[in-house]
């Protein structure tokens, strides 16, 4: 009896190869022709890779744009941030939300110091795993964009057009789907004449033509590879993730202003939501919706006549927060509020503070 492997299954294997290549060559072709301008693509470094990549994860492009710039301006190598005071790193973060990311990013500099020298180790994979906030996907990313590495990657957009290609159903949150995607991603690199190009291409073709809502499949150089297409199932493919149900939040907060314009601000605890950050004094509070002002006022520590100015909700991922936004004013210097680490802080110094997109919105609540 044969023990050796079908030739159905070898022609299979073989075909399913010839199918990657040909995805991968058309994809590289694209990309070099098609790629946006983006700063981090100006100047390959590994360590524009990991700065970019940590912004990137669940915040939009235009956003990180904005960000990109400045902070490598400012910390423009791994030492430098490495050596930087925490609060600096998270005052630069500002507008990018997931404060976590910053604190992960600072500590992966701080190992990329101590392990390496201070040079990210794009050509080795397990090392790049082994920092601080660098999963498969970012290990995957910096590893074949900078330094050519058949290392395969698989985010949103990835999972996006390999299951279109496929018509392969199901959510990417569902693990199957995950473990599937994976699996295609890593032979598609395996194939690949240049992983650095097939690979950001990928990710390229998602986030710019094989879109959620109204894809481009007449500016897809894959259309006619696309079981999706083929089938009329691009609106369908993928199903809809599962939304976790946000959590209700409820918290007090005061706008205390001294008569020079200086606010009243305190930093938040290092864990939890928006940790380390610096705010108006806040308190959750189950009841906040009835407090009264001279409630607030007592529950807050603030010793001054407090009036209830506004109701600021806030989206997080994972909770909905509803601000309930007390002001008072004060005449002295305000040396008895400013105690347990609160200090008044003028208006146009805000900015050298790490402040949450919800403490702004809280100071400009009218």
């Amino acid at each position: 009896m044969s023990t050796g492997t079908p030739n159905s299954q070898l022609n299979g294997s073989k075909a399913g190869s010839e199918r990657m290549l040909r995805l991968a060559g058309h994809v590289e072709v694209w990309f070099r022709s098609a790629a946006r301008d983006l700063p981090w693509r100006r100047s390959r470094s590994g360590y524009h890779a990991l700065v970019s990549e940590l912004m990137l994860q669940q915040t939009q492009v235009a956003r990180v744009l904005e960000k990109f710039g400045p902070f490598v301006a400012q910390f423009p190598s791994a030492a430098s941030l490495a050596a930087a005071p925490e609060d600096a790193v998270l005052t630069a973060w500002q507008g990018l939300g997931y404060y976590r990311r910053a604190r992960l990013l600072h500590a992966a500099a701080k190992a990329v110091v101590e392990r390496h020298g201070g040079r990210v180790p794009v050509e080795d994979h397990a090392a790049l795993l082994a920092l601080p906030g660098v999963g498969r996907y970012t290990a995957g990313a910096i590893a074949s964009i900078v330094a050519g590495v058949r290392a395969p990657i698989v985010d949103g957009n990835v999972t996006r057009v390999l299951q279109r290609l496929a018509a392969r159903e199901g959510s990417a949150s569902e693990r199957a789907v995950s473990e599937w995607a994976w699996s295609e991603a890593e032979s598609f690199v395996e194939v690949a004449v240049d992983p650095a190009a097939a690979n950001e291409g990928l990710m390229e073709l998602g986030a710019t033509v094989c879109t959620p809502a109204t894809p481009r499949c007449v500016a897809c150089p894959l259309s006619r590879m696309c079981r999706a297409h083929e089938d009329g199932r691009v609106a369908e493919i993928p199903a809809p993730k599962v939304r976790p149900v946000r959590k209700e939040l409820v918290l007090v907060t005061v706008q205390l202003i001294r008569a020079d314009g200086a606010v009243l601000l305190e930093q938040r605890a290092r864990g939890g939501l928006w940790g380390g950050l610096w705010q108006p004094p806040t308190m959750e509070s189950a009841d906040g919706e009835s407090l009264s002002p001279t409630v607030a006022a007592e529950r807050l520590a603030i010793r001054a006549a407090l009036t209830r100015v506004a109701v600021v909700p806030f989206m997080t991922t994972h909770r909905s927060v509803r601000f309930i936004v007390f002001r008072g004013h004060i005449r002295d210097s305000g040396a008895s509020h400013a105690v347990d680490g609160r200090r008044f802080v003028a208006r146009e110094d805000l900015a050298s503070f790490a402040l949450s997109n919800a403490a702004k919105r809280v100071l400009l609540a009218e």
